[in-house]
């Protein structure tokens, strides 16, 4: 278990800069935002690439945030029914829903969005609007978004499993290695 246990540790730590990232998109989106529009009011000045750009950036924080939310056990779920479960009925619920719900849509929607990113990659596709930006950076950011997601569904369902075997110790809410 203490090698699972390692590789899970890694998977947090990668997508906890991952985070950090979409954290700082945030910041950069607004900050692109407000001088996109003190420009354009200011200078009666704009470009359809300022505006792609923020676009872009919230696709960032959504994209590469989602994997970091999950982490940080701050999804959506359905908390009428998980705060009346004991903690090992939580533990179960996260384990089965993670390996019967979230890594197949996971690897269905990453598998399905690789040839959206390729075909975009292959032609060099960029915006249809005067001054865009190119397209398929930003596309993919959907497979690698499902990868991220899908990595760190495999980190939560090892800490469920250590924590069901008493390898770790459980929290009502979180489920933290043993300190």
């Amino acid at each position: 278990m203490r090698p699972l246990l390692a590789l899970s540790e890694r998977i947090d730590r990668m997508n906890e800069r991952v985070g950090w990232i979409a954290d700082l998109m945030v910041l950069l989106a607004c900050l692109v935002s407000a001088a996109n529009a003190m420009i354009r009011y200011a200078f009666d000045d704009s470009s359809n690439a300022w505006l792609e750009l923020q676009w872009y950036m919230f696709a960032v924080v959504v994209m590469l945030g989602v994997s970091y939310t999950l982490k940080r056990n701050e999804h959506v779920r359905v908390d009428l029914l998980y705060m009346n479960m004991s903690d090992r009925q939580r533990l179960w619920l996260d384990l089965v829903g993670g390996l019967v719900f979230l890594l197949p849509t996971c690897a269905l929607l990453g598998w399905l969005s690789w040839p959206f990113f390729m075909q975009s990659w292959s032609v060099d596709e960029g915006s249809s609007n005067a001054g865009g930006l190119l397209r398929w950076p930003v596309k993919f950011l959907v497979p690698l978004g499902f990868a991220l997601l899908a990595l760190q569904g495999v980190s939560e369902i090892i800490k469920r499993i250590a924590a069901l075997r008493g390898y770790i110790q459980i929290d009502a809410r979180y489920v933290r290695p043993e300190q």
